[in-house]
C-alpha cells in the first residue's frame, strides 16, 4: 500500500497507513460502534472500578498519548464517559446510563436463546441412556 506523503516528499511503501481519526464521524455518538474496540472496553472496565486520569488510563493500556485521548473522545462522544478537569489533569468517570442501549438491543435476544438452550437440554435428556 502506498501513503500518501507529506508535501514535497516521495510517496512511502508501508504496511499498514493510520488515517485520522481511525473512526468515522458518525462513531462518536454510536454507543455500539464506541465499544466495539477491545481498548475502549478496557477503559469502561477501569472506570468501572472508579474515576482515572487519562495518564492513568494511557499507562494501563500502553498507548501513545494520541491514541488514547482518540479513544476517550469516542468514549466521550457516545455519552460512556465524562471528563472533568481538575488543575492539569484529565479525570474521566463513567457514565454508565448510555450502556442502557446496548443492553435493551441484547435483552431483545435473551428469549431466543432461552429457546435454544431449552431445546438442548431437552435433546440431550433424550440421549441419555438409562
Amino acid at each position: 500500500m502506498v501513503c500518501p506523503a507529506p508535501a514535497g516528499r516521495q510517496p512511502l511503501l508501508r504496511l499498514i497507513c493510520r488515517i485520522f481519526p481511525t473512526y468515522t464521524p458518525g462513531v462518536l455518538s454510536d454507543v455500539f460502534a464506541a465499544v466495539s474496540n477491545p481498548a475502549r472496553r478496557v477503559i469502561l472496565d477501569e472506570l468501572r472500578k472508579g474515576s482515572r486520569t487519562a495518564g492513568e488510563l494511557t499507562s494501563l493500556l500502553d498507548l501513545s498519548r494520541p491514541a488514547a485521548s482518540e479513544h476517550l473522545a469516542v468514549l466521550r462522544g457516545a455519552g460512556l464517559v465524562r471528563e472533568e478537569r481538575q488543575g492539569r489533569n484529565r479525570v474521566y468517570h463513567l457514565q454508565p446510563a448510555a450502556l442502557a442501549e446496548i443492553g435493551g438491543w441484547v435483552k431483545n435476544f435473551e428469549h431466543y436463546w432461552n429457546q435454544r438452550l431449552d431445546a438442548l437440554a431437552d435433546l440431550l435428556d433424550e440421549e441419555k441412556p438409562s
